[in-house]
């Protein structure tokens, strides 16, 4: 009876058992992270007789959660991954409506502007035109300030996010660590999977690892030790390392990522967080996007400031008075920021200015310099493709390929100091407009030509220009009066009738080559006779002349923006920012695509782990008809028992 009782006791608890199993299960079906569970059995020793070995039942041998590490695995990658292309895609369709918005575009005030310069060409003398001119400047300055506003909006976002992030990485890691205290006592006093308790863990991790992309290796004892960017310690049995946000020591608008160690905070290469997450959405966006569409930005506010104030300047204002400048741009243009770790003692404060020619020199990257006194040289490296410029510090001030000149302005450099060089980036922020009167706009130019009346031969003279190599400044003779005079008709003198000295004597003349003194280029064309005069001299009383504000205009459709690293201007303004917003449409396309194929990853990834790992109700339906039966018929066998000890019990 003994071993009746004892088998059928086991079968009611193994069904029991089961159908709490089940009833586990089902639930659970909406749980996030809930892995399924099934009551494993095991048949137990047979009892050896001498009619042959009989059998004693089951017994239940644990409670096991249907999971497969590899599945798990690819679940994590490609939610990773998937939180890593959403981030980068929301964060990057901003600019594009930003920057590609027809009416709120950067495109519509420069059209404006230049609209506004050929109603001055078109009118020099109007003074309603010459204003009209000056409120475009000032919608254009409005524009690039307003667009650069945004961004900054967004970068100064991507810190508040990243705080968050952060957060949320760092309570995770907590959570985790006392899971794996938790998990491992349980483990240990009753010798079985805490399945649960698992679970709980690998939903926490699931949301570390949308957050950070994660590595986890297992301990015998069953805890996790959680990595992340190059394998620095997130969480180690029961022990946590934290995250934080740190001023970056070169670039000083911005944060990094800092991890604890030791006691204090170490900045971990910001690249190695990339490879996933929310997290490394927003670094990878600010690093790759970001930073470029600003610099791109301000490249072209420098460029236009640069070009209108350098032909301004060329040309003659309603004052009689050389052209001075439209557009500002304050010293920030560009910034050099020493590394917070650079020697103190006697620190060395380099200084940074633009070329006058920078426009078609300037490039959308930044720069670092970093000092060997082994060599006494300084590196200047592009960040945006690592081509290195070397420049020997006895070469200070040194004037680059790149649109900037460095200088020394003090201190004493010591080795492996560096300097993060911006040139561009706060050009669109802090260009303004240098005046408020209309009589400075510098439509006319400076210089007349004439040819003398008494002259007989058959040559004549071109209008002239302002030479540009002489600009800034302005050559101070560009207003004195020169007369050409021809000593044969191969040959002629140039005198500087205003100084009444002799500029050159006995000079070859070539039929409309060029003649150039006193910063303004004329040509002779013709056969002149011998005693022909011609003079170039003040444009004064010239208000109706156009040719400077001509010249202005033509500016719009000029080249004068490099769109590659040779320097060479190949683009116009609006070109270049075309090429701005063709950059982030391509770029904002291509997150699109990638954030929904992945998406579609993760969920054929999820799929698959759910058909092992999910709750099927139908077959948990049919699970608790099967162990209601095995309970029913477990039961009989007691019942059945307890008749045949009746029946011993009755014989008399």
């Amino acid at each position: 009876m003994a071993g009746i009782y004892g088998i059928g006791v086991q079968a009611l608890n193994a069904a029991q058992l089961s159908l709490l199993t089940t009833e586990h299960n089902i639930s659970n079906v909406n749980s996030p992270g809930f892995h399924r569970q099934e009551v494993l059995l095991e048949t137990n020793f047979a009892q050896s007789t001498g009619s042959g070995f009989i059998g004693q039942g089951a017994q239940v041998e644990t409670i096991r959660r249907l999971y497969d590490h590899f599945l798990d695995e690819q679940v994590l990658s490609s939610s990773s991954q998937s939180q890593f292309y959403d981030t980068y895609y929301s964060a990057i369709k901003q600019i594009d409506s930003i920057i590609a918005d027809p009416n709120a575009g950067l495109s519509p005030a420069v059209q404006d502007f230049f609209k506004g310069v050929n109603t001055v060409a078109n009118d020099p003398t109007s003074v309603a035109g010459r204003q009209s001119l000056l409120s475009g400047a000032e919608a254009l300055v409005s524009r690039f300030q307003s667009i650069n506003a945004r961004l900054d909006d967004i970068r100064n976002g991507i810190d508040t996010q990243l705080d968050a992030v952060i957060t949320n990485i760092n309570s995770y890691g907590a959570q985790i660590s006392a899971l794996n205290q938790n998990i491992v006592s349980a483990q240990s006093l009753a010798g079985q999977p805490p399945n649960d308790l698992l679970d709980q863990r690998d939903q926490l991790i699931a949301k570390l690892n949308e957050q950070i992309r994660v590595t986890t290796v297992t301990q015998d004892d069953g805890s996790y030790n959680i990595f992340i960017g190059n394998g620095q310690s997130l969480v180690v049995g029961a022990s946590t390392f934290t995250l934080a946000l740190q001023n970056d020591p070169a670039d000083l608008e911005q944060k990094n990522v800092v991890y604890s160690q030791g006691g204090s905070y170490v900045t971990i290469p910001q690249t190695l967080l990339e490879n996933g997450g929310v997290l490394g959405g927003l670094i990878s966006f600010r690093r790759n996007t970001l930073e470029g569409a600003q610099n791109a930005l301000g490249r072209v506010s420098i460029a236009l400031a640069q070009t209108v104030n350098n032909q301004n300047q060329l040309g003659q204002d309603l004052n009689g008075a050389l052209g001075a400048n439209l557009f500002s741009l304050a010293s920030t243009s560009p910034t050099i920021y020493a590394n917070t770790g650079n020697s103190s003692s006697g620190a060395a404060v380099l200084t940074a200015t633009l070329s006058s020619g920078a426009a078609g020199a300037l490039t959308t990257s930044n720069y670092t310099l970093q000092y060997n006194s082994a060599s006494s040289n300084y590196t200047l490296t592009q960040v945006s493709d690592g081509t290195v410029t070397t420049i020997a510090s006895s070469a200070l001030p040194a004037t680059t390929s790149y649109g900037f000149t460095i200088a020394l302005s003090s201190g004493t450099p010591t080795n492996g100091d560096q300097w993060l060089l911006l040139p561009t980036r706060f050009g669109a922020r802090d260009i303004s407009v240098a005046t408020t009167d209309p009589n400075k706009i510098a439509a006319a130019a400076p210089i007349r030509t004439a040819e003398g009346t008494a002259n007989t031969g058959a040559a004549s003279i071109n209008l002239g220009s302002v030479n540009t190599a002489s600009q800034p400044p302005l050559n101070s003779n560009l207003q004195n009066s020169v007369t050409i005079t021809f000593t044969s008709a191969s040959s002629f003198t140039v005198t500087d009738t205003t100084l009444s000295s002799t500029l050159a004597t006995g000079v070859s003349y070539t039929s409309g080559g060029s003649i150039s003194y006193n910063g303004w280029t004329v040509a002779i064309s013709g056969v002149p006779a011998t005693s022909d005069t011609f003079t170039i001299a003040s444009n004064t009383g010239g208000i109706g002349d156009n040719r400077n504000a001509l010249a202005l205009a033509a500016l719009q459709t000029s080249n004068k923006l490099a769109n590659n690293t040779s320097g060479t201007p190949t683009t116009t303004y609006q070109g270049a920012y075309a090429q701005l917003v063709s950059s982030i449409g391509n770029k904002t396309r291509e997150s699109r695509v990638n954030s929904a194929a992945q998406q579609t990853l993760l969920n054929d990834t999820k799929n698959t782990q759910q058909q092992l790992s999910g709750v099927n109700l139908d077959e948990e339906a049919a699970n608790l008809l099967r162990f209601q039966q095995a309970y029913q018929a477990a039961a009989k066998m007691v019942q059945i028992g307890s008749t045949l000890f009746d029946t011993i019990l009755g014989i008399r």
